[in-house]
């Protein structure tokens, strides 16, 4: 739960300014330990061996930066409520609440855009640097074939898109005045923060060599019904047994993710499928996909940590099943940021769509880590906009089917017996 700090309550500022007294008088301590730290080192340069010197200046270093740096910049925020807002910052108050008790209350700031610091910070001082991801850039202007005209669509698309460079083929200076951005490279600049920068960056796209058109399937299943858990629970179950396990379940929300491990458990374990979930016990993500990985005709279920860091060649993964579209939260962050994209120039939806398919692209993404891969893609929401179909690469086939047709197309495409 979350508000808007502006415009301010009664006695807000009354009570900002008493907590920033008391960060205020929390710091005096902690300045003068650290300066009778600092002080030792050097009264006592020539008594202390490497050992001593090392494990004071660690703990100098650990009160600068995780006492003052933090109180300052606690206190620095109560303080800015005496002046307007401040347009690089984000500041809301929020209750954390879990398994619907209130856990935490708080004042939070985030950057508007996190790029600014990081490019003064990291890119300016350097002579150089690359970021580079396959995610980098959104995908805008090749749709996916979908089983209709896409593919004229798409070639019509295609010829309004400037041609894309491979590294070698051109000069520097050609790589970065080649074109103007199009969509695609104005989400990948945004998003690095190479728009800050004097000079242009220079912009390189590489073909992927796996051919995703022979090796995948996307399947949007039409018929569950979202918010009926025991649908969605019985479709991960017959999805799971299809595929012989080797599968993720891939979820928006923890509370799903639980409902549905507790109603296909019985049936996946009866089949011999070992079932691993995340927010479940006590294991951590890294040890689950360790576990996912080594163990062929296992399934896992998680959320966005494990959408994003699974890393899973072979047979282990086959399977791909997503709950729903993975839409932003509608938070006061993201509604500022959003604001501030289509402020840019983008439209009134570009920033949602993006995040979703930037997280369609990182879930898909998953299924082929090598050329011999094979997978399916299963989304369980028929909400599924077709123009977030783009997050696919050109030629995947996508196909709107009912669960019993899904169950079937998984079972012949990867050939379980």
């Amino acid at each position: 739960m979350e508000c808007d700090i502006r415009p301010l309550n009664p006695g807000l500022i009354e009570a900002a300014d008493a907590l920033a007294e008391l960060f205020e008088q929390m710091l005096v301590p902690v300045r003068k330990l650290r300066a009778a730290l600092r002080a030792k080192l050097e009264a006592k340069a020539d008594e202390l061996d490497s050992g001593q010197r090392g494990r004071i200046e660690g703990v100098a270093r650990s009160l600068a930066n995780r006492c003052e740096l933090t109180l300052e910049a606690w206190r620095s925020m109560l303080r800015g409520l005496h002046d307007d807002a401040d347009p690089a910052f984000v500041d809301w108050f929020a209750v954390e609440r879990s398994q619907s008790r209130e856990t935490d209350v708080g004042m939070y700031r985030h950057y508007l855009d996190p790029t600014e610091p990081f490019v003064n910070a990291v890119l300016k001082p350097a002579h150089g640097a690359v970021i580079t991801s396959a995610t980098l850039r959104d995908s805008l202007g090749v749709p996916a074939a979908a089983n209709d005209d896409s593919a004229e669509r798409a070639t019509k698309a295609r010829e309004t898109i400037p041609r894309e460079v491979a590294l070698g083929s051109m000069s520097a200076t050609e790589v970065a005045r080649s074109h103007v951005a199009p969509a695609d490279w104005f989400a990948a600049e945004a998003r690095t923060g190479a728009r800050h920068l004097l000079a242009p960056a220079m912009r390189a796209a590489m073909a992927s060599p796996f051919d995703y058109a022979q090796a995948t399937r996307v399947l949007i299943v039409k018929d569950v019904k979202r918010d009926d858990t025991e649908q969605v629970a019985a479709a991960y179950r017959a999805l799971f047994l299809a595929s012989g396990g080797g599968a993720l379940g891939l979820f928006t929300a923890i509370g799903r993710l639980r409902a549905v491990h507790q109603r296909i458990a019985p049936a996946l374990e009866e089949a011999g499928l070992p079932l691993y979930a995340q927010h479940v016990g006590g294991m951590d993500a890294a040890t689950l996909v360790d576990i996912f990985r080594a163990e062929e005709h296992s399934c896992l279920l998680g959320t966005d940590a494990v959408r994003d860091g699974v890393d899973v060649p072979g047979r282990s993964l086959r399977l791909i099943v997503f709950d729903r579209v993975p839409w932003p939260r509608p938070d006061i962050l993201h509604r500022a940021r959003k604001a501030a994209w289509k402020a840019a120039g983008a439209g009134a939806n570009a920033y949602d769509d993006m995040l979703a398919r930037l997280r369609l692209k990182q879930a898909y993404g998953r299924l082929i880590r090598r050329a011999d891969d094979r997978g399916v893609f299963v989304m369980l929401d028929s909400r599924l906009p077709s123009r977030l179909l783009t997050a696919f690469p050109a030629g995947v086939q996508v196909d709107r089917v009912g669960l019993a047709e899904a169950v079937t197309a998984v079972g012949a495409f990867l050939q379980v017996p």
